[in-house]
């Protein structure tokens, strides 16, 4: 996995959506013939994937909403998204 740039602006790659399945009551991540459940950490970074904000503001976000460690968080979502990013799922 290649680690993406703090100020790098990740966002979906083309084709993928994040939708409410309100009938299941889940969050789901859409992709051409894939879809997976995100768990509660990885649907707070997906939410904010606006392809406006740095990768560096979104860490700021969760790290100021979560009152967590700055340090901790930037390498659970550089992780994350490295990983969602060598599936296709995040672009920058």
């Amino acid at each position: 996995m290649s680690a993406i740039p703090a100020d790098a602006i990740p966002r979906l790659a083309r084709g993928v959506k994040l939708r409410e399945d309100a009938a299941r009551g889940r969050w789901v991540v859409l992709a051409p013939e894939r879809m997976f459940v995100p768990d509660e950490i990885a649907l707070e970074v997906l939410r904010l994937l606006d392809g406006a904000r740095s990768l560096d503001a979104v860490v700021e976000e969760l790290a100021a909403r979560f009152a967590a460690p700055r340090e901790e968080i930037a390498a659970d979502v550089a992780e994350l998204l490295a990983d969602l990013a060598a599936r296709g799922i995040v672009t920058t």
